[in-house]
């Protein structure tokens, strides 16, 4: 794999408001990295150094081997970019605003911009200002998916998206990936984020705190077990590892550090087990860890 994005200890600061202390990560080709955190955490400051809209006070913000600040209009002829509350010109038609991004941008792929058009419900002959917010974000998403980048920068991209719209932007997703495509992926609805990501970034106060594959990362939250047994489940609420346990008949369920999974297995072993299910963490399992309280 290439790198295409690389961000080392990125700072900046808006008067005495510290946005960014110490951002670090990079974007391969083929990738999809899931960038994620709540408001203000950092990411659009992040994403807009990266666009060389605004520039960093510290630290490094490379594409392409290219300075975001210095050489952002080199870069910005390869990449795609679609912001979570897309702007649009009123009194032009979706189509028309289409068709300006795609010249814009040096063409675009007329073909893929028609099957986006049906495959997104959009009407391009209504003009803009009719257009509600989630049909403002349709034309930004087929404007740069109709386009061949080499980078994908989305920002919230599915704000104001129906859940059966949001499938269609993931499927979209998934072939820019598997063409080799590297992507960045900035958003709230972690679900979408679990299914797309290769990699998670999570971005704390202006800090990322935790990165790597959901396999790696998974290890620093609990499974959670449902246990179904012949004997007593309640001799499970004692054993190392075992958290939140809650019985209801012969059947139980509780939180599990994976460390002692073997020692669970073991003990449930001995109960004459029926049923045992152990599910993973999941993203906003992760998530939570950073931000509960």
């Amino acid at each position: 794999m290439t790198e295409i994005v690389n961000v080392q200890g990125l700072q900046k600061s808006f008067g005495k408001f510290r946005a960014l202390s110490d951002v670090s990560f990079t974007v391969n080709t083929g990738e999809v990295v899931g960038f994620i955190g709540p408001n203000g955490a950092g990411k659009s400051t992040t994403i807009r150094i990266l666009l060389g809209i605004i520039n960093r006070e510290a630290g490094d913000a490379e594409i392409f081997g290219k300075d975001t600040w210095k050489d952002s209009l080199e870069i910005h002829k390869r990449i795609s970019y679609v912001p979570g509350d897309v702007t649009l010109w009123g009194n032009l038609t979706g189509g028309e605003i289409i068709d300006l991004f795609l010249k814009l941008h040096g063409g675009g792929d007329k073909q893929k911009r028609d099957s986006l058009i049906k495959r997104f419900e959009l009407d391009p002959k209504k003009k803009a200002k009719g257009y509600s917010k989630g049909n403002r974000q349709k034309v930004g998403l087929i404007a740069a998916l109709s386009v061949n980048s080499d980078l994908y920068i989305f920002d919230e991209p599915t704000s104001g998206l129906d859940p059966l719209m949001e499938s269609v932007f993931q499927e979209e997703v998934e072939k820019i990936k598997e063409s080799g495509k590297a992507i960045l992926l900035s958003s709230h609805i972690l679900s979408e984020v679990e299914r797309l990501a290769d990699k998670v970034v999570i971005v704390r106060q202006g800090e990322i705190v935790e990165a790597g594959t959901l396999d790696e990362l998974r290890h620093l939250t609990r499974s959670t077990v449902t246990i179904e047994a012949e004997g007593d489940v309640a001799e499970m609420a004692s054993v190392n590892g075992v958290f939140n346990f809650k019985q209801k008949d012969n059947q139980a369920t509780f939180s599990a550090n994976n460390q002692y999974l073997n020692d669970i297995l073991m003990e449930a072993s001995k109960l004459g087990v029926k049923k045992f299910e152990s599910a993973p963490p999941t993203l906003e399992d992760l998530f939570m860890r950073h931000y509960e309280g």
